[in-house]
């Protein structure tokens, strides 16, 4: 590491790829809302120190070397483990989704203060959900919210081709929420019950700690998770395999 400039940063583990028989290749979202490629060898050997302080979901201080492409984890300490997650199927599965989302919306070398926190305010959301009803609404507000703030934020007051208030479908492709009538003309719009237009609202006005207390019932959860995943995947280009994974389930 001789000669490497170090510099330390709060980050939370978003995905892991194997590197030769013991390393890792971590995916970060540092505290400053960027992305982070980084090294950590040894980091599949059993026993080794770093092992436990690199797993998914985790908030490690690190102390990486830049590299010319990828860092290297000189140093970690682990902050928050989000011990609840570990052991529990359905948390897993849907902050794995959460990370993916996090993953494709943060970007080297480009800072964004408002990413490291709700991300990590989602984790804890997760592991504080009551029940599957309200996992899915964690999942289903955090890629709305994210979204929202990155560009993408669905048109939810009145129908996004016409401006009429009556509206009763939802469509990524068109930008948000439709009459019946603009609604024949937009392929794959999905048909809302009122109430569940009114849910689409409240992803993006609640925060986290309302949401985890709401009653709703799981059809309900079900049906605004689909939406979120849709609208994701569609103003994101990319296929969000660890939600349809969490939808699976």
């Amino acid at each position: 590491m001789a000669g490497r400039r170090t510099y330390r940063t709060r980050a939370i583990v978003l995905d892991r790829t194997k590197l030769a028989e013991q390393d890792l290749i971590l995916t970060l979202l540092a505290a400053d809302g960027s992305q982070v490629r980084a090294v950590a060898k040894g980091a599949r050997k059993p026993g080794g120190r770093l092992a436990a302080r690199v797993e998914l979901f985790c908030e490690t201080d690190f102390l990486l070397a830049a590299g010319r492409s990828l860092d290297v984890v000189s140093e970690a300490q682990t902050v928050e483990p989000h011990a609840a997650l570990r052991g529990d199927y359905e948390r897993v599965a849907a902050a794995s989704a959460v990370a993916e989302v996090a993953r494709l919306t943060c970007y080297e070398d480009a800072p964004d203060g408002f990413l490291h926190p709700i991300c990590s305010r989602a984790l804890r959301a997760c592991e504080g959900a009551a029940d599957r009803a309200h996992l899915d609404l964690v999942v289903a507000a955090y890629a709305m919210k994210v979204l929202a703030h990155g560009g993408w934020r669905p048109e939810l007051a009145g129908c996004c081709a016409c401006g009429d208030q009556d509206v009763s479908y939802f469509s990524a492709a068109a930008g948000g929420v439709l009459c019946a009538s603009c609604a024949r003309e937009v392929a794959g719009a999905r048909e809302l019950s009122r109430s569940e237009v009114s849910w689409l609202r409240a992803l993006l006005g609640l925060t986290f700690d309302e949401l985890l207390v709401v009653q709703i019932d799981a059809e309900t959860a079900v049906v605004l998770l689909g939406a979120a995943h849709v609208w994701a995947a569609t103003h994101l280009d990319a296929r969000l395999c660890a939600t349809e994974f969490y939808l699976g389930l």
